[in-house]
């Protein structure tokens, strides 16, 4: 059998597959989950295939800066066609388009924050990686094709000295970054945020530039993995005032992320009322909920 055939065959067995158990998904609801999950993971292969062409034509025209941008819209559009969801973003000011450079940070719920990004995502902006991925085959080139602003966690002794080269290229090259600066995804099912890492924040008072925050309603009546509940449908995301660093110094940064987690977790929750139409009644917040360490653990989100 050719590879040709054989694709083929692949293909075809694929979309079956998927396309029957959307059809029994009215009789045996979970069979939605499996449907969305295998459609996902396509897209993002479709995607990541695309992302890479993207990357060599337009760093060969001098446009590497809208490469994720470019990869997450198509990330977008295929989505909303394979799985039926999408992310609506409120952005009345339009900070993602007149913001330049700025640190974007956002809530971390699940693997579909990817989505999130796709809908989101502004121009001449990149996420953060370790620098060590940049060898890493297939992922590495992708990343340093498309203009990934890496981070030097290995010969960092704290966050500062991090974020010090990642500063220094946001300010060169006027580039946005996203980060999470929970760190993880929080798998919540119930609107809140995990505890701060501060790297986001060092950087953001580092290079000089406002901090975005940009949040998502808690979308587990959407997605909620252990529940195997993998639904359609609309996710509010708003996109906040920026915050400025001008004047800031290292020793400001526990406030800074202490009272931007405290204005995230309240338009979270706002969010999340609007999208289920409802109130929501929350355990009180840990009041200190921002990690005190330089050490390497807190360096990154």
């Amino acid at each position: 059998m050719s590879f040709t055939s054989f694709l083929t065959y692949f293909v075809t067995g694929y979309s079956g597959l998927v396309v029957g158990l959307y059809m029994i998904s009215p009789i045996f609801p979970k069979a939605a989950f499996g449907a969305r999950a295998l459609a996902a993971y396509v897209s993002l292969l479709i995607c990541a295939s695309y992302g890479v062409v993207a990357s060599i034509v337009l760093r060969l025209v001098g446009r590497q800066q809208i490469a994720q941008w470019a990869t997450a819209r198509a990330f977008k559009y295929i989505m909303a066609v394979t799985t039926g969801i999408s992310f609506e973003v409120e952005d009345p000011n339009n900070h993602l388009g007149t913001v330049r450079p700025a640190v974007f940070i956002g809530n971390h719920q699940t693997e579909l924050d990817v989505l999130m990004l796709g809908c989101m995502f502004p121009k001449y902006c990149s996420v953060t990686a370790k620098k060590q991925l940049r060898h890493v085959p297939f992922l590495g080139w992708y990343m340093s094709l498309s203009g990934t602003v890496y981070i030097d966690r290995k010969n960092s002794k704290d966050a500062r000295q991090a974020m010090a080269g990642a500063a220094a290229e946001i300010q060169q090259k006027k580039q946005s970054v996203y980060m999470f600066p929970e760190g993880t995804r929080s798998y919540a099912k119930e609107p809140g945020l995990l505890p701060f890492k501060k790297g986001a924040f060092h950087l953001a008072v580092q290079a000089g530039v406002p901090i975005v925050p940009v949040v998502s309603a808690n979308y587990s009546h959407i997605l909620h993995i252990k529940s195997l509940v993998f639904n359609g449908g609309k996710i509010p995301v708003k996109v906040m005032d920026p915050i400025p660093t001008t004047g800031l110094k290292a020793e400001d940064v526990d406030e800074l992320a202490r009272t931007t987690r405290d204005l995230m977790l309240k338009e979270i929750i706002t969010l999340t009322q609007k999208a289920r139409n409802e109130p929501i009644a929350l355990s009180a917040d840990t009041e200190d909920a921002v990690v005190k360490s330089t050490g390497r653990d807190a360096s990154l989100s």
